[in-house]
């Protein structure tokens, strides 16, 4: 096992790469859960894989491009 040692620079910059992806998971997370419209909490999205975010991700695209398309309003 290879041990990795940072200086202080080095450990702030792995504390606000960490940071920003945690800010970034969760304003993806609240976003799901908004077009979930209730069949999604926000608790159990983070039970989700990054996987089925994903699929979740795709179908809400192609049901705005399809409500677009449609000229049915979608909110």
């Amino acid at each position: 096992m290879r041990l990795l040692y940072l200086d202080f620079d080095g450990i702030n910059k792995v504390v606000r790469d960490y940071e920003n992806d945690t800010k970034a998971m969760r304003e993806e997370l609240f976003r799901l859960t908004w077009y979930m419209r209730g069949g999604l909490s926000f608790s159990e999205s983070f039970l989700l894989t990054p996987e089925d975010r994903t699929a979740i991700t795709t179908i809400i695209e192609d049901n705005l491009k399809a409500t677009k398309d449609s000229g049915l309003p979608f909110f």
